[in-house]
């Protein structure tokens, strides 16, 4: 039986690049996360710890939202749906989403019956408001459900990140509607550093009425936020977390990774890093001849590899997901990602082409 820091990839050839949540915490996350481990705090959020981490995710929206920490990006998303919708209602989103074909069903799950309707399949994930205005001025049918709300994903699952003109366009139009929007935000953080925009004019400035934040992807704990931006939604949510089993009793070690992240805008520098890797990465498959199969604007690069490649790049090691599309592969930085991570990797891609 192998002792886990035994299993831990550590050389270059094995640092993955398969996701920017395969990495531990960095170093703010961490320091805060043990400073809250010391001596004894209320439980069940009502620490000073969580009140902090609450109030910086205020300030750094400028927004006096309602702030709720959950254990995972999943239950999240899954718990806001069953809030903003109905049973019988179903939520409208791209076909890629998160929501739709990396939660095992969770939202319906947890919104005892709510479906998740697929309205774009544009290749780089973004939602076209021609799309949604087509499926809102469609015929209603008793046989299915109707829509309750609009979710939508920064940065999407492709990578591409949404401006605030086009979410202000479709949150206009499912507005016009009376659906709410969802903001699923494993990504935002990284999406608002790339852009260079501030939080709030990717999110409740641009029309969002709860996002789902996530921390993990830059160096962050377990636990995701939720912000309701539109607080006349937040009603009675918090007994939904209770009975979801996400009150923790030690909700500081929750909530603490958060102050590291926040404070100081360190995470804008890991976003950055990221980003400066993923742009690293890029120029060096141009050299070996290879192009992005969708444009890069975050952390995230398609291309497409033949399967001798992908599979030789396995072999050695390397991982990295796909995506149903042709031979499309996808490899992201993250706040850890070194340069002689990419260089060992391009060398073996190198090789493997000849």
């Amino acid at each position: 039986m192998k002792r886990p820091l035994d299993q831990v990839m550590t050389g270059d050839r094995h640092a993955s690049l398969a996701s920017d949540n395969w990495s531990g915490l960095c170093p703010e996350a961490l320091e805060s996360l043990v400073a809250a481990n010391s001596g004894s705090a209320p439980p069940y959020g009502r620490d000073p710890w969580t009140q902090y981490a609450s109030d910086l995710l205020r300030e750094t929206f400028d927004h006096d939202a309602d702030v709720f920490f959950v254990s995972s990006g999943t239950v999240g998303n899954s718990l806001v749906l069953a809030q903003l919708l109905r049973p019988y209602q179903s939520v409208f989103c791209h076909e890629a989403a998160h929501i739709r074909l990396d939660e095992c069903g969770a939202p319906g799950f947890l919104g005892s019956g709510i479906g998740l309707t697929p309205i774009s399949q544009t290749l780089d994930g973004r939602m076209t408001l021609s799309d949604l205005e087509a499926v809102l001025e469609g015929p209603k049918d008793l046989r299915f459900q109707p829509p309750g709300a609009l979710s939508l994903t920064q940065s999407t699952e492709r990578g591409t990140l949404y401006s605030p003109a086009h979410i202000q366009s479709l949150c206009a139009t499912a507005k016009q509607h009376a659906l709410p929007i969802h903001m699923d935000g494993a990504r935002f953080l990284m999406a608002a550093t790339a852009l260079g925009l501030s939080p709030a004019a990717l999110s409740w400035q641009a029309g969002i009425d709860v996002l789902v934040l996530g921390a993990s992807k830059l160096g962050g704990g377990v636990g995701d936020a939720v912000l309701f931006f539109n607080k006349s939604l937040s009603q009675g949510f918090e007994y939904r977390l209770k009975q979801a089993g996400q009150v923790s009793s030690k909700m500081r070690l929750m909530s603490a990774p958060w102050i590291g992240l926040l404070e100081g805008h360190h995470y804008q520098a890991h976003a950055a890093h990221a980003l400066e890797m993923a742009a690293t990465l890029e120029s060096s498959l141009h050299r070996l001849g290879i192009a992005p199969a969708i444009p890069r604007e975050a952390n995230a690069l398609f291309i497409e590899l033949g399967d001798a490649v992908a599979d030789g790049l396995r072999k050695m090691g390397w991982v990295f997901h796909g995506i149903q599309v042709g031979s499309i592969v996808r490899l992201m930085t993250g706040w850890d990602t070194t340069t002689a991570t990419l260089e060992t990797f391009i060398e073996d891609l190198g090789a493997l082409m000849e």
